[in-house]
C-alpha cells in the first residue's frame, strides 16, 4: 500500500474516479468503512484514506474490494490508470496530468484472480512490470527522448 498521500490525485481522472467507483459501491451494498474493511482484510483507516483521496490503494485492494462489492471487476479495470497516476505522483517519470488515458485508451478487461494463486500473483506481477515499462518509456513532455541524451 502506498502511503504517499496523492497531492494531485484530486485532478486525476481515473484516481478520482476509483475512489468515487469505491464509495457507491460500499453505499450500495450497506456496508460502513469498517465493515468493508475487514470483510477485505485491510484497516478501516485504509479504507478512509483511500476514499478521501489521501492515499493510492494498491491492486489487491482493488481485486478484494471488487470481490466483496460485487462490482464485476470495475475497480480493478481501473487500476492500470490509477497506478500511472500513482507513479507520476510520486515524482517518477511518468505520465504529466491528463497524458495518463494515452498509456491505454481501451479499459482493462476485468479479470477475478484468486490472491492465493501462485501463477494468478506471477501473471499480475508480469502486468504490473509491463505497464510500469510503459509508463517509463514515456518520454518527458520538453526533454530528450530516453536514449538521446541521459540524465
Amino acid at each position: 500500500m502506498d502511503r504517499t498521500p496523492p497531492s494531485s490525485a484530486a485532478h486525476c481522472a481515473a484516481s478520482h474516479r476509483f475512489r468515487a467507483e469505491l464509495r457507491r459501491w460500499r453505499a450500495r451494498q450497506g456496508l460502513t468503512q469498517r465493515a468493508l474493511a475487514e470483510r477485505v482484510r485491510f484497516s478501516r483507516e485504509t479504507v478512509a484514506a483511500v476514499e478521501s483521496g489521501r492515499r493510492f490503494g494498491s491492486q489487491e485492494f482493488a481485486v478484494r474490494c471488487d470481490e466483496v462489492l460485487g462490482t464485476g471487476g470495475r475497480l480493478a479495470a481501473l487500476w492500470p490508470q490509477v497506478a500511472a497516476e500513482q507513479l507520476a505522483a510520486d515524482g517518477r517519470r511518468g505520465p504529466r496530468f491528463g497524458e495518463v488515458a494515452q498509456l491505454d485508451p481501451t479499459p482493462a478487461p476485468a479479470v477475478r484472480r484468486d490472491a492465493r494463486d501462485p501463477e494468478a500473483v506471477v501473471a499480475a506481477i508480469d502486468e504490473l512490470r509491463e505497464l510500469i515499462g510503459q509508463v517509463l518509456s514515456q518520454p518527458e513532455a520538453g526533454g530528450p527522448p530516453p536514449s538521446a541524451g541521459g540524465r
